[in-house]
């Protein structure tokens, strides 16, 4: 079988006789022969007729005309398409021209300190933001209350979903959780105090204005004599008992048994993505100050501890998970141990440093915030 395909340039073509020719030219014809089709002689693609169904006539272009995507001209009737514009090269001053700092503060939002540190009256303290772009973890310290230096109260506060919830507990949660414990004496009436204080500090935040995010918290009260530890969410506190770490609060997430049947029977539900367990596939810690939108499962509620320090009570560890989850916590009393108990004589600020340095090195990218606070000081 054979094709003959006809260009022809003439308005008489039987398939352009209703269309306007662009120029006049005598009639080219080009053959095209489908061999792998059917073998044919080679005279049957000339001796095509004018009327076979195989013969189609196509208009061929003038010689010279090139499509208006390259001339840009655009043809009868066509849509003139724009040329890309000429690259301006705009000079630099090398002058080395500095603004003042107002109008540098005016044009850019203030950048968040990529680490804090502070050596406080009886504490330590370092925070390193993560792969974030703005710190979310904050820390309290009050302390000499009502003049006395065995009487004082800190916490370490692990913001999500942003940094308002952290910074509104960081701000609030010591004072309220102070006023509701005041005249307390007994632990039953000492731990619910602690509880409205947490519960208030929840209420007032999300009563305020666009909040949004929610934080874990953990609190360290030192009060005659006694240790009041409580928590909400995954930040944790451990003590060194004689070189031996120990646990004072227990992390809440909905893999624990308790905080997942919780949160079940009160419509929630629990899944897991990626080995990490989640409130209604969001959420990862089941308590907290804040998040508005799941506070019908993740509760401001803390759990306490309480305890009355004794000579082989050492130190004591706040921190974020961004530390625990990479550091053990016997890992952790056995590096803060000889700077807290001074057989190195080096500040304590530089145990916090090395713990948070270490949680890095094993690829947390989270924000890292450690306290170390000596606890002979309050007995």
């Amino acid at each position: 079988m054979s094709c003959s395909v006809a260009v022809c340039n003439s308005p008489s073509s039987s398939l352009f006789r209703n269309k306007p020719s662009i120029l006049s030219s005598p009639q080219e014809t080009i053959s095209l022969t489908l061999s792998h089709l059917k073998p044919s002689s080679p005279s049957s693609a000339a001796a095509a007729s004018p009327n076979s169904p195989f013969r189609l006539r196509l208009q061929k272009p003038p010689t010279g005309f090139a499509p208006a995507s390259c001339t840009g001209q655009s043809p009868p009737g066509g849509v003139l398409k724009r040329k890309r514009p000429t690259r301006l090269d705009i000079p630099i001053d090398t002058t080395g021209f500095i603004a003042p700092a107002s109008e540098i503060a005016a044009a850019t939002p203030r950048e968040e300190s990529r680490e804090v540190e502070r050596e406080g009256d009886g504490y330590s303290v370092y925070c390193k933001r993560g792969r974030r772009e703005a710190m979310e973890d904050r820390f309290s310290a009050t302390t000499n209350l009502q003049g006395d230096r065995r009487q004082a109260m800190f916490g370490v506060y692990d913001g999500h979903g942003g940094v308002k919830a952290a910074e509104f507990a960081a701000k609030n949660l010591d004072k309220n959780v102070l006023e509701a414990v005041a005249g307390k004496r007994d632990e039953s009436e000492i731990a619910d105090a602690v509880k409205r204080g947490y519960l208030t500090t929840d209420a007032a935040f999300l009563d305020g204005e666009n909040v949004k995010g929610g934080s874990c918290c953990v609190t360290a009260m030192f009060k005659d004599g006694n240790l009041v530890v409580s928590n909400a969410g995954d930040c944790r506190a451990v003590m060194s008992v004689g070189g031996v770490a120990e646990a004072l609060s227990s992390d809440h997430r909905p893999s624990r048994d308790d905080e997942r049947t919780r949160i079940e029977t009160t419509g929630g539900y629990v899944d897991t993505f990626h080995g990490v367990w989640r409130i209604q596939g969001s959420l990862a810690v089941s308590r907290g100050i804040g998040d508005a939108q799941l506070k019908k499962w993740v509760i401001a509620e803390p759990e306490t501890k309480m305890l009355r320090i004794e000579h082989g009570h050492e130190f004591l560890i706040l921190a974020s998970d961004g530390l625990w989850d990479k550091v053990s916590n016997q890992e952790a009393v056995d590096i803060a141990r000889p700077f807290c108990l001074g057989t190195e004589e080096k500040p304590l600020l530089l145990a916090c440093k090395k713990l948070v340095d270490l949680s890095a090195s094993r690829g947390s990218s989270d924000d890292i915030s450690v306290m170390l606070i000596p606890m002979d000081q309050f007995m």
